[in-house]
């Protein structure tokens, strides 16, 4: 598949990775550890070492096999982030999951649900998918705004789904499907028509931690 990539709104926009972004993303990544640690997926076997340049050349195999499609995000030219719709599953399931990072300097400037609109409005038009998923651990009070914004649907409650900062954690699970929004993610937001309740979890969820 390829893409008619960058996209943007504003002063965000997404762009596919590059091998070239290794460095940047390494040190936008070691001078927010403090900032990203809690979010992190981990692995339960132990520490496990990291290397950028080759975890951006599985990204990019990744992409060309169709299983995913690596952004990067900016914010007026600078690289702000990075945001992955992993998991592609094409036939009868049409779907896949975002994630993303973002560092701390940039939070606030809205970098993030633009990102995740446009990227959700390319896996709509240009991947032919049928549903997107975000899923989000309940003291992640930044990411829940932003599928507030966006109007994702709350769907459910994943128990230790996700080994994250050295152990299982509970997720809320929230998911858009095209018919939702015909007009694109990104304009339904931007026209205010994002139904207010959406992502309202139910208080037996909130209460389950």
């Amino acid at each position: 598949m390829e893409l008619t990539v960058p996209r943007e709104h504003g002063p965000v926009s997404i762009r596919l990775i590059k091998q070239r972004d290794a460095r940047v993303l390494q040190s936008e990544l070691m001078s927010n550890r403090a900032w990203l640690r809690p979010w992190e997926a981990t692995s339960p076997d132990g520490p496990v070492s990291f290397d950028m340049r080759l975890g951006i050349r599985r990204l990019l195999q990744q992409y060309r096999d169709g299983g995913g499609v690596p952004f990067v995000m900016e914010y007026d030219g600078e690289v702000a982030g990075q945001l992955n719709v992993w998991g592609i599953a094409r036939g009868s399931l049409s779907s896949a999951t975002i994630g993303y990072w973002v560092s701390e300097r940039f939070a606030g400037r809205g970098v993030t649900p633009t990102a995740v609109a446009l990227a959700t409005d390319v896996a709509f038009g240009e991947l032919g998918l049928h549903r997107m998923e975000i899923c989000i651990r309940p003291e992640n009070s930044a990411s829940l705004r932003v599928v507030e914004k966006l109007g994702f649907r709350y769907e459910g409650l994943r128990r230790r789904f996700i080994h994250i900062a050295g152990d299982w954690r509970d997720h809320f699970a929230f998911a858009l499907v095209r018919e939702d929004v015909p007009e694109g993610v990104l304009q339904r937001w931007l026209r205010g028509h994002v139904p207010a309740d959406a992502a309202a979890i139910p208080e037996a969820d909130r209460g389950a931690q």
